[in-house]
């Protein structure tokens, strides 16, 4: 049960991958596409988590939880340079 559990929220999160990888070639300006690419850290956290447990192993979360603060810590650089043109004051 676990088993087809993971199958179908594996390939739901393949699926909103390609998703957010259509957005972030596609959208229409520069906001859009961040909002994609930090989505796209999020289901690749999840993604990550969800191989974890169907391969049951702990070395998943650990590169999960350092994808989660590489992620934050990119979005909000890149957010810091669009609104002011420098990241750092």
């Amino acid at each position: 049960m676990l088993d087809i559990a993971l199958t179908i929220s594996l390939t739901l999160v393949v699926l909103a991958l390609l998703l957010n990888v259509y957005r972030l070639a596609v959208g229409p300006d520069m906001p859009d596409r961040i909002l994609a690419l930090d989505t796209m850290y999020i289901n690749s956290i999840a993604l990550i988590v969800l191989m974890g447990l169907w391969l049951n192993t702990k070395t998943y979360f650990e590169s999960a939880l350092l994808i989660a603060m590489l992620g934050f810590i990119s979005t909000v650089a890149v957010c810091k340079y669009l609104l002011r043109g420098d990241i750092i004051e």
